[in-house]
């Protein structure tokens, strides 16, 4: 499992996040290292989650812990702390995700949740260095986890052991230790190297020997099996047995990441046992590869060494001389490669060849940049201490852009509330004009007129009072019509033309009456109507009149929470931008540290170098002047001189 799925499933599994529940019949079978399902009750959790899942954990975490001080989790308010401890785990925020899961991680928890959260904590905790607290979170795992965690628990665990130099403990764990074929072959080869700082040679031998001639396809158990035997004859190197050494370091596969190690070994096993001419075949092939290797830089003063001892030391002096030369190109080469890392270039370079892979601890550097000094410094950027500081780096940047980015945001707010202040200075003579027109008294007061008009002719049953207004003008034609004939004499042409009236009358009483109760009905619900946009027009009103005095007030708060903010991003920004420096100069000064160990290191082999040539020719003098007539250093009769003790011999 790799680390990201390692805290994602810490993450998940202490959250519990999923869309239905468990039943009685998913409860029975339940995997004990995982909590049952639950609901999500709250949106904002959810929003949380949305983010986690898209491996968004800065903006998930950013969420989680807003939506936590606003009290918006009600429902998952362990499970929320839980997860934060997961995400500040991801981000490499140990010390927090430790004291988080030391107080949630309570029996409330299943055992087996418990188990896997302390033993990935204890993961990172030794990756990072912190020996003592991997310890301590890999003793808090109760009981047994699975069997493939069970194997890795107990390989960490003596690990962290003979980290710590308690060898004893750790030679008693991983001897009674029983694991899958691939991690027994790692806890034989850590006993194995425990046995050998214990100076227990004889114990050690069985184990390294056995990892060191196992069968082996991959190219994980190919290497470790060409480890177990580089240590093993070093080992025995170290103890001046180099019969036993030779056999184990024959055995390291020559295209190997460990051959060059190997093929100096090889050589100064058989050199130890007299036989020099054995020893230069290894040592040639060494001298071949690549001379930043420090093997290789070594096999350059052992080929002359072994040379002279055969008594050629006309070919020893020709591989000194050479030696001398590579050494010192090899010198001006880190000098070049130092200057470009003080000027700030490495970094630089390292990030852009990784630019589109995550933040957090669980970004590693793979792609090496194509750069003039990337060729002296593998080993250090494989490295964990620069690994690391690499990772802090890289974090330290993305907080810079996010914080560059959270700047702009101020920005934004700040034009927003600017903009909002011009808009309220332009509206507030007309908002004034309004409020002081009384407008919303005056409506409320015709509305109470027109509901006692409505009222009274409803009482009245004034059924003209609705008519329309053709209805209307009708009925008022027929008024005056009969105001006029009332005032004329009673003739029978007057009679006739009263009796039509009263027809026309009563017909359009009719068609009134006939349709007063329906518009009366109508005119209940307009006034009902005029309610509701009375009530909305008051509203408005009040949410005016408030707004008149708030504004300003709300505008200016929110004014100098922005300038807070702004002022506060902007110390950030400052401490971020030292911190970054800071770091960028820790990890330049590891990356010079290794070189200038380069340096040193040639320039000790170009004195040894320089000392034994001075050592041959001085010989080669001393040697002339006793026989007159002799060849000169360097030409094929000074080969048949005996060796000469004097040289100095380079040591594996």
């Amino acid at each position: 499992m790799t680390s990201r799925n390692c805290t994602a499933w810490l993450a998940v599994a202490v959250t519990a996040a999923a869309v239905t529940a468990a039943g009685p019949a998913a409860a029975r079978r339940h995997d004990p290292e995982r909590l049952p399902v639950t609901h999500i009750r709250d949106l904002h959790y959810g929003d949380v989650l949305f983010y986690f899942y898209q491996d968004e954990d800065f903006e998930a975490i950013t969420r989680l812990t807003a939506y936590q001080h606003w009290k918006l989790l009600p429902h998952h308010e362990a499970e929320s702390q839980l997860l934060l401890g997961g995400l500040y785990l991801a981000l490499g925020m140990h010390n927090e995700a430790g004291e988080r899961f030391q107080a949630l991680l309570t029996d409330d928890v299943p055992a087996g949740v418990r188990n896997r959260a302390w033993f990935y904590l204890a993961q990172v905790w030794y990756a990072r260095g912190y020996l003592e607290k991997a310890e301590e979170a890999l003793r808090r795992v109760n009981g047994k986890m699975s069997p493939g965690l069970e194997a890795q628990k107990e390989h960490l665990f003596a690990n962290v052991l003979m980290h710590q130099g308690h060898f004893d403990e750790a030679i008693r764990l991983l001897t009674v230790w029983r694991g899958s074929q691939l991690w027994s072959a790692y806890a034989r080869f850590n006993l194995g190297v425990a046995l050998v700082r214990q100076g227990r040679m004889a114990d050690a031998d069985a184990f390294l020997t056995a990892v060191g001639t196992m069968y082996a396809e991959s190219p994980e158990m190919l290497a470790l099996k060409d480890r177990a035997n580089l240590a093993l004859g070093f080992a025995y190197l170290q103890g001046n047995e180099p019969a036993k050494a030779r056999p184990a370091l024959e055995r390291v596969r020559l295209n190997g990441p460990y051959s060059n190690k190997a093929l100096l070994g090889t050589g100064w096993a058989a050199a130890s046992l007299g036989d020099y001419q054995g020893a230069l075949t290894p040592w040639m092939e060494l001298r071949k590869r690549n001379v930043l290797d420090a093997a290789v830089q070594e096999s350059y003063l052992a080929v002359p060494y072994a040379f002279g001892k055969l008594n050629a030391n006309g070919q020893s002096v020709e591989y000194y001389e050479s030696a001398v030369e590579s050494f010192a190109a090899e010198n001006g080469r880190l000098d070049d490669a130092i200057a470009r890392i003080r000027n700030g270039n490495l970094l630089d370079e390292v990030l852009a060849s990784a630019k589109d892979a995550r933040y957090g601890w669980f970004w590693q550097l793979k792609n090496v940049p194509n750069a003039p000094e990337s060729r002296y410094l593998y080993t250090v950027l494989a490295g964990h201490d620069f690994q690391e500081g690499l990772k802090n780096y890289r974090d330290l940047v993305f907080m810079g852009h996010t914080l560059d980015r959270w700047g702009g945001s101020m920005d934004a707010f700040q034009d927003m509330i600017e903009t909002r202040e011009r808009a309220y200075a332009e509206r507030l003579p007309r908002a004034d004009a309004l409020l002081a027109s009384r407008v919303a008294e005056k409506l409320e007061q015709q509305r109470v007129d027109l509901e006692t008009r409505v009222n009274a002719i409803e009482k009245d049953h004034d059924v003209a009072a609705l008519g329309s207004p053709e209805e209307r003008e009708e009925w008022a034609r027929i008024q005056r019509l009969e105001a006029a004939l009332a005032g004329t004499p009673d003739t029978e042409q007057t009679a006739q033309l009263r009796e039509r009236l009263r027809l026309l009358k009563g017909v359009l009483v009719y068609r009134l009456n006939d349709a007063f109760r329906a518009r009366m009905w109508q005119q209940h619900r307009t006034v009902k109507d005029l309610d509701i946009a009375l009530h909305e027009a008051q509203s408005r009103w009040i949410r005016v009149e408030r707004a008149r005095k708030s504004v300003p007030t709300n505008t200016g708060e929110f004014a100098a929470r922005v300038a807070a903010l702004r002022q506060r991003i902007d110390g950030l920004q400052a401490r971020l931008a030292a911190t970054e420096q800071k770091q960028s100069a820790y990890l330049a000064a590891i990356a010079v540290s290794e070189l200038e160990q380069q340096k040193s290191r040639l320039a000790t082999y170009q004195v040894q170098a320089r000392f034994a040539l001075a050592t041959i020719y001085d010989r080669a003098a001393n040697a002339d002047a006793a026989h007159p007539g002799q060849p000169a250093p360097g030409q094929p009769a000074a080969e048949q001189q005996g060796p000469d003790s004097n040289l100095p011999e380079p040591r594996p």
